[in-house]
């Protein structure tokens, strides 16, 4: 079994732009989902998304489309639709058409980055999105540099779906073939919460002695640690505590249309003195830049076995519960007709009707 075909049957928060994609009055074309759509920020400085199509006699707002007020504005025959969708201005009527409506998007806008709701079944939000450089105590007194422009890695035209990077979480051996780490870390707790998995990962031989001193108290350090938190399956941010500081990096991934996805790589380097002039941020940022490319290497050749037929007696645990959990983020999905559905294993669609 593969995956795709499950590409646009999720539910989550899904990254579609960073915030410096889109400047004030400017109007975007944007394709996620299987729709096209148009994004603007309009004069307050809000970024609204819309279906991208005027309701009038179907001109792209993407094209040609101009922002008035709160709202925007079809090029053709000069249509306002306002930020809730509704058609708030005919140029040669008097009066809008109180019926028509745009498709209209949730959208957030934090952590330098500009996320959509999308949901199968047309729920509204009901998870938030974390505020990725407070979220981790390590990381939440430092100052980072900001991401805009250098900080971010835009990948097109993948076949990544998003849960092969969510299993990631569980996956610790692959640090050693994939990333050439000398041993795999050890996985240190994880804190499974409705649509949040939170996990912390330790580098190196010191993690893999008893983790109590002599004393038998837990080590409460977080050196050559990594924090990781997933919001549903599209948003996730990385906390790494190096010898040099704190790094995060958010690594999302974003349906095209089915068998299509783009990822989004977002970089924060906490700032140490001088380190602009003297280049330390730089080369920090490359060096934490060096891993996902080989990641995306393997996910994008990468078929959906289901279930694993092969895993490793320690692998199991991890892989059948991370693979129960994201069976909540597929609304319209038969969990109990599915091969494995009990084990926690990817359960089928029903079929449509």
């Amino acid at each position: 079994m593969q995956l795709h075909g499950l590409d646009l049957a999720l539910t989550g928060w899904f990254q579609v732009a960073w915030s410096g994609d889109i400047d004030r009055n400017q109007v975007v074309a944007l394709r996620y989902f299987g729709r096209d759509l148009v994004a603007y920020r309009s004069k307050d400085g809000v970024v609204r998304v819309h279906d991208r199509y005027c309701k009038h006699l179907g001109a792209s707002l993407a094209h040609g489309g101009c922002v008035v007020g709160e709202g925007i504005q079809c090029p053709f025959h000069g249509w306002v639709w306002g930020p809730d969708g509704h058609n708030v201005s005919i140029p040669y009527q008097d009066r809008p058409n109180k019926a028509a409506k745009l498709g209209t998007w949730h959208v957030l806008e934090r952590n330098e980055a500009i996320y959509v709701w999308f949901d199968a079944a047309g729920r509204d939000p009901f998870w938030d999105v974390p505020e990725m450089l407070t979220w981790a105590p390590q990381a939440a007194d430092r100052d980072f540099h900001t991401a805009w422009p250098n900080g971010r890695e835009h990948f097109g035209d993948l076949r990544v779906h998003p849960q092969m990077v969510t299993e990631n979480a569980v996956d610790r051996h692959h640090f050693r073939f994939v990333h050439k780490t000398p041993i795999s870390p050890v996985i240190l707790d994880e804190l499974v919460e409705g649509p949040e998995w939170r996990a912390r990962v330790g580098f190196g031989r010191g993690w893999h002695k008893n983790p109590n001193d002599e004393n038998g108290t837990l080590r409460t350090d977080t050196m050559n640690t990594l924090e990781l938190l997933w919001s549903g399956i599209g948003v996730s941010v990385n906390v790494e505590h190096t010898i040099e500081g704190i790094r995060i990096i958010s690594i999302n991934t974003t349906p095209v249309e089915d068998g299509k996805t783009e990822l989004f790589a977002t970089y924060w380097i906490d700032r140490i003195e001088n380190d602009l002039e003297d280049g330390t941020y730089q080369r920090r940022l490359n060096e934490a830049k060096l891993a996902l490319p080989d990641d995306i290497e393997i996910w994008n050749h990468q078929v959906f076995v289901d279930p694993p037929g092969a895993l490793a007696v320690e692998e199991g645990r991890g892989f059948r519960r991370i693979r129960k959990w994201v069976q909540q983020f597929y609304p319209g999905i038969d969990t109990a007709a599915a091969p494995g559905g009990e084990n926690g294993y990817m359960p089928k669609l029903k079929a449509p009707g």
